[in-house]
C-alpha cells in the first residue's frame, strides 16, 4: 500500500471510463477539468499506481505528475494525472482513495534526429514495450521520441525516474560513436548506481551477433530506484541486446526497491 489521498468535492461528480482527472491541492485555475481538490499534500503516487475506495479494486490509475502555472505571483501547484478504470461516482464531501502498486511501469525512448522531426517511423520504442510487457506484464507503457540532443534527454530521464516514478526506462539509439550519438553521455551524466554486469552482457550479445557492435557504448544503471538502460537504435540490435539482460530487470528493481531476500538460486 503507497498511502491514501483525502479528496474533498464541493458537488456530486461522475467520472466516465478513460476520463482523465486531475488531482491536486486546493483550487487549481487556469483551465483544469475536472479537478479533485486533495486535503494536505499529495503523497509519493509513482505511475500505474492504483486509487480506490477499497484495495484491489482500481477506480484510477495514475498517468503522470506536473507542475501547474497558476500564473501571476501564486506558486505552481503540484498535480496528479489520473484516468478512470470504471464509471465512478462521487457524492459531494470527503472521500478517501487508497493508493498501491499497479505493477511495473515502462518509459522508452527513442532518439532520433529524423523521427522527432516526423520522417521516420519508429520499430524500436514499441518493440521495447512489447518485449518488456511480455517478461514482466506492466501496469503502464509510455514511449517518447526525441532528437539526438543531450539536454533534452538529461531532462527526460531525470522527470520519467524522479517526478513520473516509472520502473524501467530504456532508450533506443544514438550509443555508437557518430557525431550526434550522445547518448551514453546523457545517461552517464544523471546514472547515481551503474550496472557493469548489464552493460557486459549487451556488449557480448552484440558482439555475437556481429563484430561491429564492439563500438557500442550502451550503459545501464538506476536513477533513484528507477533502471535506465540503453539499447542500439535498430529492431534487430534492440531484439538481441534486450533479451541479454530482460530475465534480471525484476530481480533488479526488487532489489533496488528493497527487497531483503537472498540473490542466490536460479
Amino acid at each position: 500500500m503507497n498511502g491514501s489521498v483525502l479528496l474533498a468535492l464541493t458537488q456530486e461528480t461522475t467520472v466516465l471510463p478513460g476520463q482523465r482527472v486531475f488531482i491536486a491541492p486546493g483550487a487549481p485555475s487556469g483551465g483544469l477539468k475536472p479537478v479533485f481538490s486533495s486535503v494536505g499534500a499529495l503523497p509519493r503516487l509513482r505511475v500505474g499506481t492504483h486509487l480506490g475506495r477499497m484495495a484491489g479494486t482500481p477506480l484510477f490509475q495514475v498517468a503522470g505528475r506536473m507542475r501547474w502555472p497558476q500564473g501571476g505571483a501564486a506558486p505552481a501547484l503540484d498535480v496528479v494525472l489520473a484516468d478512470a478504470l470504471d464509471e465512478v461516482y462521487f457524492p459531494m464531501g470527503a472521500t478517501t482513495l487508497l493508493a498501491w502498486s499497479g505493477g511495473f511501469s515502462l518509459a522508452w525512448v527513442t532518439l532520433s534526429d529524423k523521427g522527432a522531426a516526423g520522417l521516420r517511423d519508429d520499430a524500436s520504442g514499441p518493440l521495447i514495450g512489447d518485449m518488456v510487457a511480455a517478461e514482466l506484464g506492466l501496469s503502464s507503457i509510455q514511449g517518447h521520441i526525441l532528437p539526438d540532443d543531450p539536454r533534452q534527454l538529461k531532462a527526460l530521464i531525470m522527470d520519467l525516474a524522479l517526478a513520473q516514478g516509472f520502473d524501467i526506462v530504456v532508450t533506443t539509439g544514438g550509443t555508437g560513436v557518430a557525431p550526434r550519438d550522445i547518448t551514453p553521455e546523457a545517461t552517464g551524466a544523471v546514472l547515481e548506481t551503474r550496472l557493469p554486469g548489464f552493460e557486459t552482457a549487451m556488449a557480448m550479445a552484440g558482439i555475437q551477433s556481429t563484430p561491429r557492435a564492439v563500438i557500442s557504448r550502451a550503459m545501464a544503471g538506476f536513477v533513484g530506484n528507477t533502471l535506465v538502460v540503453n539499447l542500439p537504435g535498430s529492431p534487430k540490435g534492440v531484439r538481441e541486446t534486450l533479451a541479454a539482460v530482460l530475465p534480471a530487470f525484476e530481480h533488479a528493481l526488487e532489489k533496488r526497491q528493497g527487497d531483503p531476500g537472498d540473490c542466490g538460486g536460479a
